[in-house]
């Protein structure tokens, strides 16, 4: 029932910015662009230093190029919403 929970908590978070952890040690940190029965679909936030000239929210090599990466439901262990973009 954690895909059920997980699915619902992405669902009402369309468009927020969240850090997932898999049970595999893998973290993902990017916008939830979308969800289904299956997988939850996020875009990444734009990697490296921030406040630099180049990486505007947005507007990054990675953020808003259509890259979209689906995570299965029951692979997630833990999500945490993040409050802003420039953590």
């Amino acid at each position: 029932m954690a895909n059920e929970h997980y699915y619902h908590l992405c669902s009402k978070n369309i468009g927020a910015a969240a850090e997932i952890r898999c049970h595999d040690g893998r973290v993902y940190r990017g916008i939830i662009d979308r969800v289904d029965r299956r997988k939850v679909y996020i875009r990444p936030l734009p990697i490296g230093p921030r406040n630099q000239g180049m990486f505007l929210w947005g507007y990054g090599p990675t953020y808003g190029q259509g890259l979209v990466i689906g995570i299965a439901l029951g692979a997630i262990a833990t999500i945490a919403f993040l409050p802003f973009f420039g953590w």
